[in-house]
């Protein structure tokens, strides 16, 4: 099981390396309510594709369990799993919940 403190550790460190991978700076405040899709977001569509992907690498990893974050469940969500970081958080322990 991956504890809340280390989904958003994960996504933290996921994010300084997309922008770093990208050229581009870290945001000065990187918190729960950051959004990543939706108005004003920090990413680009392409940004959090590299995000997804660097979120699950770090899930396996770090705990040995592979995840797949864009899933049909996730894609036909009401509400994106991937509004912000504390909900992307949230997608990841449930997510790593299920496949374990």
């Amino acid at each position: 099981m991956i504890a809340r403190k280390d989904a958003y550790e994960i996504i933290i460190a996921s994010l300084h390396e997309v922008f770093a991978q990208n050229g581009a700076p870290v945001p000065d405040a990187l918190a729960e309510d950051t959004v990543l899709v939706g108005n004003d977001p920090v990413l680009d569509s392409i940004g959090v594709v590299q995000l997804i992907v660097e979120v699950e690498q770090r899930v396996e990893a770090n705990h040995g369990i592979s995840v797949t974050l864009a899933n049909d469940k996730a894609m036909s969500a009401r509400n994106s799993p991937f509004r912000t970081i504390g909900v992307l958080a949230d997608h990841v322990i449930a997510t790593a919940q299920e496949a374990s």
